[in-house]
């Protein structure tokens, strides 16, 4: 159970949503039949080692619900409240995703990240808005709003993805909207500075692009990042967040200055990485591996990583004076807790 009531969701948001969420991306068995549990705690240990205060259950894999149900609550079991669990709600309907939320609950979780499904075509801002309350209305826990181009909604709805008046709607009508995740109109930093200045009073906002976080934060107060591939910057992220609550803005930047090799690396490959505005979680999943998490193979249908990718983001971590793993690439696949 949530450690707050849906009347307390958002002072609960306020005081607990500082901080680096991360990404746990599913462990599967050598068959792939099953999830891999010594897996997927072995990643949420690792997250808690790095200065996460939260993990993303990614759901965007081929995972059944009852699966995804075991793994939250593996990841929960293995942590306790040492990380905010957060449900990733990107099934496939809208009945799917009431169904899973409700699994969340049960397993711990206590933010959920609304996404939209794929076969989700609105033709007007009333479409989203009677889909976002639709979720919100479902469960007791609190959600943060995604405005982001993966949806397509632009520019048929609105050149931002979600607009501010769509949100102002959600976020009076809905109770338990705790924070918006502000990509609306990627890429660009206009959707997190509008957002800030209509929301930061009633909700958390959060600026989950590294790149654009730490010179963001220097100049308005930005304290949750959440939720983005961070693990490949290992505990780098959690690091840069905690310099920029101290005031220490020129350590801070030392970091940004440090991780731009890596950055820069990681960005150069996003167009052949993530076609089809889908984001390749195997290339996450390999990401996270390079800095001590599981890895392993994923079921079909899944996007690649090839060689020359893989090189490169190994690479850019060394560009940036980190020391990522030195095992062969063929390790990735088998994982660091083969089952």
């Amino acid at each position: 159970m949530a450690r707050y009531t849906p009347d307390e969701a958002r002072a609960w948001a306020r005081q607990h949503l500082v901080g680096a969420v991360n990404c746990t991306i599913p462990s599967f068995t050598a068959d792939l039949d099953d999830i891999n549990e010594a897996g997927i705690r072995h990643d949420a240990r690792r997250a808690v080692e790095h200065g996460f205060v939260g993990t993303l259950g990614v759901s965007e894999v081929a995972i059944t619900r009852p699966e995804y149900q075991r793994f939250l609550a593996a990841i929960k079991d293995e942590v306790g409240d040492r990380l905010i669990l957060v449900h990733h709600a990107s099934f496939s309907t809208l009945q799917h995703n009431i169904e899973a939320v409700s699994g969340a609950e049960s397993a711990g979780a206590e933010l959920v990240l609304l996404s939209y499904p794929p076969n989700f075509y609105p033709e007007s801002e009333d479409d989203i808005f009677d889909y976002t309350k639709a979720l919100c209305d479902a469960t007791n826990l609190g959600v943060m709003l995604f405005p982001m181009y993966l949806w397509g909604f632009s520019p048929r709805i609105h050149p931002s993805d979600i607009p501010l008046r769509l949100l102002r709607r959600l976020v009076d009508a809905c109770p338990n909207i705790v924070a918006i995740k502000a990509e609306g109109g990627f890429p660009g930093i206009q959707n997190v500075i509008e957002c800030h200045r209509h929301f930061a009073d009633e909700v958390v906002i959060s600026m989950p692009i590294e790149g654009e976080l730490i010179p963001l934060a220097q100049v308005m107060p930005l304290k949750f990042s959440a939720t983005s591939d961070h693990e490949y910057y290992g505990p780098m992220i959690p690091r840069a967040m905690e310099l920029l609550a101290a005031g220490k803005h020129d350590e801070a930047s030392d970091l940004f200055w440090q991780l731009h090799p890596a950055r820069k690396a990681k960005a150069g490959l996003a167009p052949a990485l993530h076609g089809g505005a889908f984001l390749n979680r195997q290339a996450w999943k390999f990401q996270g591996w390079l800095q001590g998490y599981n890895g392993g193979p994923l079921r079909q249908p899944t996007m690649r990583i090839h060689d020359q990718q893989m090189n490169a983001l190994r690479k850019g971590l060394i560009d940036s004076g980190l020391e990522p793993t030195t095992e062969p690439l063929r390790e990735f696949f088998v994982g660091r807790n083969p089952a």
